[in-house]
């Protein structure tokens, strides 16, 4: 009898010892998964190298080079932010057709947003639980007249977007939508131009100057190599100042203006109720927050009458 109470002892502390044993793992595997979530938005001008179409889209005799360059800086903004105990990562493809990054060089448990149409546009997927964004990539607005390949939304459709008086670049326009969400952008990597726009309304953003601007087409820029390191780093700290950065966020209802290189496109859309012409080239519409003013941008950027099933 007394054998077996200690057989039976046994088997109960043996039990016991596993479920420690599976209690620590999971400890361990819940731990691991309690860092920040990281939304990486990637933009191609903005990359170490860039200065012309040869490197920005599938005609140009670059491209296929650059999408590597593309896909190596993100991949360093990740090493940088988990090695500051970053958890997850979602990245959204957002330059041209949404279709630029290698996505099989991403580890397995990274999402990753491709192609169009999206509600957030660049920002989709920061509703999902976001703790912090990072811009890599980035590029100058439109109405700046310095900043390689500056442009906003469209360099081919739009000369001027603007939040209320003030024109604002897609990097603005981004962190404004991700402010909605109390969600700040924690970094900003691309050209000098690019840098100081962000910082004027973010002026705690830990930038990575990856080249300067010398014209529309021309900069002096770091290597690739040198390039991501920079970008490494600057991630790294980023995420270890979370705690510090504040979400941009903009007075709602929320006043955009946006101006067409074409005067036709605000001609017709002073038709619809809701649309102001402002001026020859130029459609003002009030939205309730920046959710609401991103959907209407989609529509307005996206729209064709000539699509077909």
């Amino acid at each position: 009898m007394h054998l077996l109470n200690l057989k039976a002892g046994s088997r109960f502390l043996n039990a016991w010892a596993g479920l420690g044993v599976l209690l620590a793992t999971l400890s361990l595997s819940l731990a691991a998964s309690e860092g920040p979530r990281i939304l990486i938005v990637a933009d191609m001008e903005g990359v170490t190298g860039v200065v012309t179409a040869d490197q920005l889209g599938p005609g140009g005799f670059e491209y296929e080079r650059f999408r590597q360059f593309m896909t190596a800086e993100v991949l360093a903004a990740m090493e940088g932010a988990r090695a500051a105990g970053a958890a997850e990562f979602l990245v959204a493809d957002s330059h041209g057709n949404g279709e630029n990054l290698l996505i099989e060089e991403f580890p397995e448990n990274v999402r990753i947003i491709r192609s169009w149409s999206r509600p957030l546009g660049m920002l989709e997927g920061v509703d999902q639980d976001i703790d912090g964004v990072f811009f890599i990539g980035f590029h100058a607005g439109t109405a700046n007249p310095e900043g390689v390949r500056a442009h906003t939304m469209s360099s081919a459709n739009l000369t001027d977007l603007r939040i209320g008086q003030q024109s604002v670049s897609e990097g603005v326009w981004g962190a404004a939508i991700a402010g909605h969400f109390n969600v700040p952008v924690l970094m900003l990597s691309g050209d000098d131009a690019t840098a100081a726009d962000a910082q004027s309304v973010m002026p705690d953003l830990e930038v990575a100057i990856v080249k300067r601007a010398l014209s529309f087409h021309s900069a002096d820029t770091l290597t690739p190599a040198a390039g991501q390191n920079l970008i490494r780093k600057t991630a790294e700290r980023a995420v270890r100042r979370i705690g510090e950065m504040k979400p941009y966020r903009v007075d709602t209802p929320v006043l955009v203006t946006v101006s067409f290189k074409n005067y036709q496109p605000s001609q017709v859309l002073a038709n619809l109720p809701g649309f102001d012409r402002s001026d020859a080239h130029s459609i003002t519409y009030q939205a309730e927050d920046m959710v609401q003013a991103s959907e209407i941008l989609s529509v307005l950027e996206e729209y064709r009458i000539d699509l077909a099933p």
